[in-house]
């Protein structure tokens, strides 16, 4: 299984065990689905009838996205202005550590620019995403931190 983390953190996001594809060429798009969880049971995310469902729940069990729940991710709770102030500081380290691997202006260059054309897709529809981290996050932390946001 091959993991992708984080370029700051290190922390470990989501792996190839689940469908994804490489948007705009700049970021990875990873399909996700709701699971059941419950003590002492595995789901491995086949898709139950939906009577299946209303009595796992009347059991006490959860519905939760596979990834998020996979990777004990958190939901960072951000609003437009939070995700802009945290992507801001987030984008200035990964430049940092992209000039520090070696990286050649050309390649931070298109780095930097399909991520701001990328942002700006998110940011025009905002409402649409849910903003996820392995370390909870919030827009007063320093990207530096090791908040990768997902």
């Amino acid at each position: 299984m091959l993991l992708y983390e984080d370029i700051i953190s290190g922390d470990e996001l989501f792996s190839d065990a689940f469908p994804m594809k490489l948007v705009d060429d700049i970021v990875y798009e990873v399909d996700c689905a709701m699971i059941v969880v419950k003590d002492g049971d595995v789901d491995i995310g086949a898709n139950p009838s939906a009577e299946e469902v209303e009595e796992a729940l009347e059991d006490g069990a959860q519905q939760v996205n596979n990834v998020v729940h996979s990777f004990r991710l958190q939901s960072t709770g951000f609003d437009k202005k939070g995700y802009l102030t945290h992507l801001k500081q987030y984008m200035k380290a990964v430049e940092a550590k992209l000039t520090e691997s070696g990286k050649d202006a050309s390649e931070i260059k298109k780095f930097k620019d399909g991520a701001q054309k990328f942002a700006t897709k998110v940011v025009g529809n905002i409402k649409n995403y849910d903003f996820v981290s392995r370390n909870c996050v919030n827009e007063v932390n320093d990207a530096t931190d090791g908040n990768g946001v997902i």
